[in-house]
């Protein structure tokens, strides 16, 4: 399932509205990235699924300090987080 490991945003179900105001059903996909971070507290890489609101809250506070809230909030959970080296 396409979810972000940070923000917890999922593809939305909406409808495809023609010029006829014909609706057919359609997905909303998240702006999802695989993205490998240096994370400095446990002196290793990882892997994490992202949004692009998610790489900006990153930016903005820290990896750290996002994964912790993120964990907290139940978006992900430690053993989730892909360890590379």
């Amino acid at each position: 399932m396409r979810v972000c490991q940070i923000t917890g945003k999922k593809s939305m179900i909406g409808n495809n509205v023609s010029h006829s105001l014909r609706r057919t059903k359609r997905t909303f996909n998240v702006n999802l990235f695989t993205k490998k971070f240096y994370y400095v507290e446990e002196d290793c890489w990882i892997v994490l699924k992202v949004s692009a609101a998610g790489l900006r809250i990153i930016n903005r506070i820290g990896l750290d300090a996002a994964l912790k809230q993120a964990v907290a909030k139940g978006y992900t959970e430690w053993k989730d987080i892909e360890v590379i080296g």
